[in-house]
């Protein structure tokens, strides 16, 4: 058999001997753009049982089946870690969603802030995008890409056993220390005017959060999602 070079994310169960029916997208990417036919090898993974070598067995117009041969790689989840952002421009919020799947968290929750920039998401599109991340970064999970919820509410409902990590802009110019222990956590940032000044208090007031400095510069969202994540997976992810 060929070497499997293609990974490909389905939602049907794997196993020894496992028939997978592909989406009509997956079958055209691989019928028609990858030129493969009945017997070539592909890297499935759901998220939940590991990656598995499987063999196209059948193309057509019904669309593909790979049937699964042997396991490739186990199940390996992300740390408890969720990444909570604002919004921004829409390349650079997909931006955030890829680099968060490569990175390792285990949920993604877009925020509405007052000084969010950007009233709505594709929620459905930023979940490909994850899965297309995944995909090509190795992963063998795929994060939740939750709908965009106004940040009172996910403060108010924030569970009491997470740490969650905010990175203020009035940090700017401490050290960039994670404290805290190892656990559930969560990383907040913030929108490109910054956080208003009720969102400020109330986020001092809460006995879970932790002010996370992100160096000595004022950095753009995009580039704060990467420091944050990258700071907390070295102090307490599976970096270490």
């Amino acid at each position: 058999m060929s070497e499997a070079k293609i990974r490909l994310y389905v939602e049907q169960p794997l196993g020894p001997g496992q028939a997978v029916r592909l989406s009509p997208d997956q079958t055209h990417y691989l019928t028609g753009v990858m030129r493969l036919g009945v017997g070539a090898a592909v890297l499935l993974f759901n998220g939940q049982d590991g990656e598995w070598r499987a063999a196209l067995a059948e193309v057509g117009k019904r669309g593909a089946v790979a049937v699964c041969e042997a396991p490739t790689r186990e199940q390996v989840m992300p740390p408890d870690l969720w990444l909570m952002f604002a919004p921004i421009k829409k390349a650079r919020t997909d931006f955030i969603v890829e680099k968060a799947v490569e990175l390792g968290v285990r949920r993604i929750m877009p925020v509405q802030t007052r000084h969010t920039n950007s009233e709505r998401i594709r929620q459905d599109r930023l979940q490909a995008h994850a899965v297309e991340a995944a995909e090509q970064c190795g992963a063998t999970y795929v994060p939740e890409v939750a709908e965009l919820q106004p940040l009172d509410r996910v403060l108010a409902e924030f569970p009491a056993e997470r740490t969650l990590f905010w990175c203020d802009e009035a940090a700017a110019g401490t050290p960039p220390m994670v404290g805290g222990t190892p656990g559930r956590a969560a990383i907040l940032i913030g929108p490109e005017g910054g956080f208003a000044d009720a969102e400020a208090t109330r986020l001092r007031g809460m006995e879970r959060v932790r002010v996370l400095s992100l160096g000595p510069r004022i950095l753009r969202a995009d580039t704060a999602a990467v420091a944050a994540i990258a700071l907390w997976q070295t102090a307490h992810g599976d970096w270490r």
